[in-house]
C-alpha cells in the first residue's frame, strides 16, 4: 500500500474512531469535569495547526498568495453557512439538547421529567452532524498528509483534541436518547469511520493533482480557525477566578505544544 494512503488511513482512524474511545474512557472515569480544560487544549491545537503548520506549508508551495487568502476567506464564510445549517461542527447541537433538558427539568416534577420526549430529540441529529463533520475532517487531514506526512499527523492530533470534548457530550446525548452507553459508543464509532472514508476519497481525488493541495490546506486552515474561534473560544469566555484563568491559558498553550511535539515525534 502507498505510504501516504496508509498514513491517511491511520491518521483518520486515530482522530475519527480513536477520539470516540478516548471520550468514552474519560466520560466513564468521571473526568467530565475536565471538559473545559479539553476545550482549551483543543483550541490551542487547532490554532497552532492552522497558523504554524498548514498555512506556512500552503504559502511556501509557490501558489499565488492572493488566491490562497481568497480560498481562506471563502472557506471561513462557507463553514459559517454550514454552521448556520447545523451540519458542520455540532457544538450548538449539544447546547440545544442541554437547554431542552434544562427546560424539561424546570417545567416538570421530579417523577416525570425522565419520560419527556424533549430530551430524546438529539440522537439521530447528533449522528448525522457527526458524520458530515467527520467526512469533512477526513478530507482536510488527507490534504495535510499529501502535503507532508508530519503535517498530516499534526492535523490528526488537532482533530483528535477537538473531537474528544464534543464526543463526551455526544455520548451523553445518545445515552439519553434511549440507548445504553455501549450502544452509543458503537453508533458514534460508526460515524467516526466516516473520517476514514472522507480521507480515502480525498486521496483518490488529489492523487496526481498535487497543485490542489495548497488550496486544500487553506480550506483546512479555515475550518480549524472557524471551529476554534467561533465554537471553542466563545465557550471559554467566562468570568473566572485568576487561578482558573491561568489554568485555561496553560491548557491552551499545552494544545499548541502537543501539536509541535507530534511533529517532532513523527519527524
Amino acid at each position: 500500500m502507498d505510504l501516504t494512503l496508509a498514513a491517511i488511513i491511520f491518521g483518520t482512524l486515530m482522530c475519527g474512531v480513536g477520539s470516540v474511545f478516548v471520550a468514552f474512557v474519560l466520560a466513564k472515569a468521571l473526568l467530565s469535569r475536565f471538559q473545559q480544560h479539553m476545550l482549551s487544549l483543543a483550541a490551542g491545537a487547532l490554532l497552532a495547526t492552522a497558523f504554524l503548520h498548514l498555512l506556512p506549508e500552503a504559502f511556501g508551495s509557490g501558489a499565488s498568495p492572493s488566491h490562497l487568502f481568497m480560498t481562506l476567506l471563502v472557506g471561513l464564510i462557507f463553514f459559517f453557512l454550514l454552521d448556520k445549517a447545523e451540519l458542520w461542527h455540532h457544538g450548538h447541537e449539544h447546547a440545544h439538547d442541554a437547554h431542552a433538558a434544562h427546560h424539561v427539568h424546570a417545567n416538570s416534577s421530579p417523577h416525570d421529567h425522565h419520560s419527556h420526549p424533549a430530551v430524546k430529540v438529539g440522537g439521530w441529529s447528533v449522528l448525522l452532524g457527526d458524520s458530515v463533520h467527520a467526512f469533512g475532517d477526513g478530507i482536510m487531514v488527507a490534504g495535510a498528509f499529501m502535503a507532508d506526512l508530519n503535517l498530516g499527523y499534526a492535523a490528526s492530533v488537532a482533530v483528535l483534541a477537538h473531537e474528544i470534548p464534543h464526543h463526551m457530550g455526544d455520548l451523553t446525548v445518545l445515552a439519553s436518547s434511549g440507548g445504553v452507553k455501549n450502544r452509543a459508543l458503537f453508533k458514534l464509532s460508526l460515524a467516526g469511520l466516516v473520517t476514514t472514508i472522507g480521507g480515502v476519497l480525498a486521496y483518490g481525488l488529489l492523487e496526481g493533482r498535487e497543485q490542489w493541495v495548497p488550496y486544500m490546506l487553506s480550506i483546512a486552515s479555515s475550518s480549524y480557525l472557524y471551529v476554534a474561534l467561533a465554537d471553542l473560544i466563545p465557550q471559554l469566555q467566562k468570568r473566572l477566578t485568576a487561578r482558573a484563568t491561568v489554568h485555561q491559558i496553560l491548557w491552551l498553550f499545552a494544545g499548541m505544544g502537543l501539536v509541535n511535539l507530534t511533529q517532532i515525534l513523527f519527524h
